[in-house]
């Protein structure tokens, strides 16, 4: 039974660990609240003491944690993972990190003979759960295949992009594509309201005109109703990827304008505004109540 250590029980971690009981691995567990496990313990997992004692004899060590400084805590601390795991060990990083990070953390887990690849996600939490999340990898091609067992209880499909760093330059790419249409959402809504446009004519003409997306159909119509049940993924969690991909743009693209800037500053406000919310209330950040006549 191949042995599996999962770290972070978000809400994309905790359907993908469960996946892995799904699917027959022997699953260790680590989170900074044990209360977030206690389901997944009943079903068999191992509860673990620390990332380092979940990561004990692990054939793959699997985390999903917040940010750079996360990941780092959970790696490379004096009780971090890294410190009990075995030489040739895979180090999957399901975790939307920056690039600079993923560099950072491919060198030192090399320097230790683990075998360390990104593999940021994309979906949302009941993908993560039914396993039929999407992966982006970057890794070298006979490390992924070493991994390919670990991967595919999460997904139904896996897209290599090359090296280590590649799966997460495409995470950043696609999440700062996403803040940028989210914040033009909602500035779009809320000058049609205030207009005092039909909104309902104006959801239709949306959702089937030309700038019509699958983040424009899922976002317009919850900010128009201001319906914001289940959250799909918060203000804070969209600000740090913008801010990490606009970093990485501003290295790679040295004289344009940079267009992500605008939608971090967005999200700026969104996470001053709820950092827990979910990221389409940021149409309350640009719309006046109705009646409010203030300038």
């Amino acid at each position: 039974m191949a042995k599996v250590a999962f770290i972070g029980l978000g809400r994309m971690g905790h359907g993908m660990a469960g996946r892995y009981l799904d699917a027959g691995f022997s699953v260790a567990l680590w989170n900074r609240s044990k209360a977030k496990a206690e389901d997944l313990i009943a079903r068999g997992a191992r509860w673990a003491t620390s990332p380092e004692d979940a990561a004990i004899d692990a054939d793959a060590v699997v985390t999903m944690v917040a940010d750079d400084e996360a990941s780092r805590a959970v790696w490379l601390t004096k009780d971090g993972a890294a410190a009990t795991m075995k030489a040739g060990t895979l180090a999957i990083e399901c975790s939307t990190v920056s690039y600079r990070h993923v560099l950072e953390m491919a060198r030192v887990l090399r320097e230790r003979g683990i075998v360390y690849i990104d593999c940021p996600v994309t979906g949302l939490p009941d993908a993560a759960a039914s396993g039929k999340l999407t992966l982006l990898v970057g890794a070298d091609a006979a490390d992924l295949e070493r991994a390919r067992p670990f991967l595919t209880p999460l997904a139904t499909t896996i897209r290599h992009f090359g090296a280590v760093g590649s799966g997460t330059v495409y995470k950043l790419i696609n999440n700062l594509m996403g803040a940028i249409q989210i914040a033009g959402i909602a500035e779009g809504l809320a000058i049609a309201e205030q207009a005092g446009l039909d909104m309902k004519l104006v959801l239709e003409a949306v959702e089937t005109g030309v700038a019509a997306s699958p983040q424009v159909i899922r976002h317009s119509r919850r900010m128009v109703e201001r319906n914001f049940a289940g959250a799909t993924f918060t203000a804070s969690l969209r600000q740090k990827d913008a801010a990490y991909a606009v970093a990485l743009a501003e290295s790679l693209l040295r004289d344009a304008p940079i267009m992500g800037r605008a939608a971090v500053a967005a999200y700026d406000r969104a996470k001053a505004h709820g950092p827990d919310d979910d990221e389409g209330k940021m149409i309350e950040i640009v719309s006046r109540p109705k009646g409010d006549t203030a300038s």
